[in-house]
C-alpha cells in the first residue's frame, strides 16, 4: 500500500488535494476494517505508530457523507456505519454493542452492549463487557477481559500520538480509565476503578522504596487505585495514583493465575 501512503500523506498535509486522495483513503479503511493494516503495531519489542493510517482515518472523516440507518424502531444518522459480516468473522456482538467500520476484532472477540471505535484492534478471546468502550485507534490484545464500564480513551490527533494499548492477557477491573496512549502491558491487572493517564503515577509500594513509572503498567502487575498527597498554596491535597501491590504468576494456565493474583491481593473487580 505504499502508494496509497504516499497519497495520503500528500493530501493530510494539504487538504486541497482531499478529493485526489478518496480511493487510496477508502481503500486504507477497509484494510483496517478486514485487520490487513493497524494503527500501531508490535516491531522488535516496542510499539510503533502507523501515522499515515490515522491520517486516513481523520480524512475519512472529511470525505464520509451522513446518512441514515435503521435498526428496527431504532434510527441512527452518522458518517460511518456500522460493522457488518460479524458471522463470517467469527465475533459476537450482543445487543446493543456496536463495533464501527473500520475498527477489526479478530475471531473469538465478544463485545457486550458495548463499544468499538474506528481504528481500534482487539485480539482474538478478548471480551468487551457491558458499557465498556474501545476508543477510536486502540490496540488490544488477544485473551484480554475488559470488564463493565471500562474506558479506553480514544487517540486520533496527532497523528504520531499513541493510542491507548492493552497488551495479551490483561485483565482490566470495572470502571477503569485509560487515556493519553498509555500502555497496559503483557498479563497486568488493573483493579476496579484504577484511572491512568500518561502524567498519572504508578508506584511500586512492594519493595523497601517506592519506585515509580508512568504511561506503562509492567508486565504482569497487579495495581489498585490509591492516592499521594501532593502540596499545594491552599494546603496538601490527596491526587490520585495507581499502586503496585504485586506481581501476577507467568502461569501458563492464564486462567488460575489470574484468579490466583485476585483472591492473593484482594483485588476488586
Amino acid at each position: 500500500m505504499s502508494d496509497d501512503r504516499q497519497i495520503i500523506e500528500a493530501a493530510y498535509a494539504d487538504l486541497d488535494r482531499i478529493d485526489e486522495a478518496a480511493d487510496a483513503v477508502m481503500r486504507t479503511i477497509e484494510e483496517l476494517d478486514k485487520g490487513r493494516v493497524r494503527v500501531a503495531e508490535k516491531v522488535d519489542g516496542s510499539w510503533v505508530v502507523n501515522e499515515w493510517v490515522k491520517e486516513a482515518i481523520m480524512l475519512y472523516f472529511r470525505l464520509a457523507g451522513l446518512e441514515t440507518w435503521s435498526a428496527g424502531r431504532f434510527e441512527y444518522h452518522d458518517k460511518i456505519p456500522p460493522k457488518t459480516g460479524l458471522a463470517e468473522a467469527g465475533i459476537r456482538v450482543v445487543p446493543p454493542g456496536t463495533v464501527r467500520y473500520g475498527a477489526y476484532c479478530e475471531p473469538g472477540v465478544v463485545v457486550m452492549p458495548g463499544y468499538v471505535n474506528i481504528g481500534a484492534h482487539v485480539g482474538e478471546g478478548t471480551m468487551v463487557d457491558t458499557w465498556a468502550t474501545v476508543g477510536s485507534c486502540a490496540q488490544i490484545g488477544r485473551n484480554v477481559h475488559l470488564s463493565g464500564g471500562v474506558g479506553i480513551g480514544g487517540v486520533l490527533e496527532p497523528p504520531s500520538a499513541q493510542p491507548v494499548i492493552v497488551e495479551d492477557g490483561a485483565f482490566i477491573g470495572s470502571r477503569c480509565i485509560l487515556t493519553e496512549g498509555v500502555i497496559v502491558e503483557e498479563g497486568a491487572v488493573l483493579g476496579a476503578n484504577v484511572a491512568l493517564s500518561a502524567s498519572v503515577p504508578i508506584i511500586d509500594v512492594t519493595g523497601d522504596e517506592p519506585v515509580e513509572y508512568r504511561g506503562r503498567v509492567p508486565a504482569y502487575s497487579v495495581v489498585v487505585p490509591g492516592v499521594r498527597p501532593k502540596e499545594f498554596p491552599a494546603g496538601t491535597y490527596n491526587l490520585a495514583c495507581g499502586l503496585l501491590i504485586g506481581k501476577r504468576s507467568q502461569s501458563t494456565d492464564t486462567r488460575t493465575s489470574l484468579n490466583d493474583a485476585l483472591r492473593v491481593f484482594e483485588v476488586e473487580t
